[in-house]
């Protein structure tokens, strides 16, 4: 695998940068790579969904219980890995886990029925979390020490890796690699590209504990208030849109289009990339228009790619609706959950911690959900489902004001 994309120039870099500009630029190139290394290891799986269930034989209802699994996994990870993480150490954490996950995509290929795919799953899920928490951790750090976000492009660089794995694993299903085997080969190139990422990596010092800033410990398990239930109402249609996209879209390309394998596996490529393009412009059209014009037009964006992907007549249209749909779910999370850290009706942690453990329940639900409503409607119910669900989100982006003006 080539190495991670280099991070663009800064606009406000000059020409003779500072050791401490030298050295806050690499930190971020490398949490950028971490991001983009992580998401190529677990993406490989999700464009060849669509061969998986014809060699295990089984419906979509069927398939979309076994994807339980990974989102089970991930929130008991999220729950409960973070001491341990924090015991080993970030290196540590990801000298065992980036290599980790592909391996266990790779095994879990190999499964013979959904209820063995479900428990494959599982142990992905767990490695996804800690893995989540890890790198996520990291990103805020930099940012704290150094005094510029970059979480917005750091989840861009992340969907480049989605992109690259989707790309890697549509060429490879046109070519007749079982998907077996296109999974396992993912695992050396991993290993290699992580050693290397990790060679001379040093995990950034911690906030210090009471500073301005530095968020409090986040309870284990967080009761939603009303307003991170709206928050989640906000969010539903573009988390349940890139789940179903992720799950559902190669599926829906093959019996929708009789698509060849790689065009039926470009719509995870398609997605991802148009996905990365709007975070990379996020931070920067936030600040200019503000968080709830930006959330009424990534809402705006998401219905009409919905529209198009459940009328579209052609592979060309659904390919565009896809990259719509895409640019519409890039940031409506992270602005959603910028806000919950900003109320000021209990603690930030608490409520950032609630949002997001409520969300992974649309992720637990959704897939059987999306594929009992493909196996009895047809596939393009499942993304005409966000029209109705974008009506309701609609008059909660007023939520994302700035407590002040809110």
């Amino acid at each position: 695998m080539s190495a991670p994309p280099a991070l663009p120039a800064s606009p406000d870099a000059s020409p003779e940068a500072s050791p401490d500009a030298a050295l806050a630029a690499a930190a971020r190139r490398r949490v950028f790579a971490m991001f983009f290394l992580y998401a190529f290891g677990m993406g490989g799986l999700f464009p060849r969904l669509a061969d998986m269930q014809r060699q295990l034989g089984v419906s979509e209802g069927a398939l979309g219980l076994a994807l339980i699994g990974l989102s089970s996994g991930t929130l008991i990870s999220l729950s409960f890995a973070g001491p341990v993480a924090a015991r080993l150490g970030g290196r540590r954490a990801l000298q065992l886990l980036l290599p980790l996950l592909p391996l266990l995509m790779a095994l879990a290929s190999w499964a013979k029925g959904p209820l063995a795919l479900y428990l494959a799953l599982l142990p992905v899920g767990l490695v996804i979390g800690a893995t989540e928490l890890v790198v996520n951790l990291e990103a805020d750090r930099v940012e704290h020490r150094f005094g510029r976000r970059i979480m917005n492009r750091a989840h861009a660089f992340w969907s480049l890796g989605f992109c690259a794995a989707g790309g890697v694993g549509a060429a490879l299903s046109q070519a007749g690699w079982s998907p077996q085997r296109h999974l396992l080969a993912v695992v050396p190139l991993v290993l290699l590209a992580s050693l290397v990422l990790l060679r001379r990596f040093e995990a950034a010092a911690p906030r210090e504990q009471g500073q301005a800033g530095e968020p409090s410990a986040a309870p284990r398990f967080a009761r939603p208030s009303g307003a991170i239930l709206g928050l989640m109402l906000l969010t539903l249609p573009a988390m349940l849109m890139e789940g179903a996209t992720g799950d559902w879209s190669a599926i829906y390309m093959r019996d929708t289009f009789a698509a060849l394998p790689f065009t039926a596996g470009a719509a995870v490529t398609v997605s991802a990339l148009a996905q990365a393009a709007g975070r990379f412009v996020a931070d920067a059209q936030v600040e200019r228009h503000g968080p709830v014009r930006i959330a009424r037009l990534c809402q705006a964006l998401l219905a009409a790619g919905a529209l198009v992907v459940a009328l579209a007549p052609d592979v060309a249209l659904a390919l565009a609706g896809f990259a719509l749909m895409a640019l519409g779910t890039s940031v409506m999370f992270p602005l959603a959950m910028s806000a919950a850290a900003q109320r000021r009706d209990r603690p930030a942690a608490a409520n950032v911690a609630a949002l997001a453990q409520t969300a992974f329940v649309v992720f637990l639900l959704g897939p059987p959900l999306l594929g009992q409503l493909a196996q009895h409607l047809g596939l393009r119910w499942v993304y005409a489902v966000a029209l109705p669900l974008v009506a309701l989100a609609w008059p909660r982006c007023a939520e994302l004001a700035p407590p002040a003006r809110r």
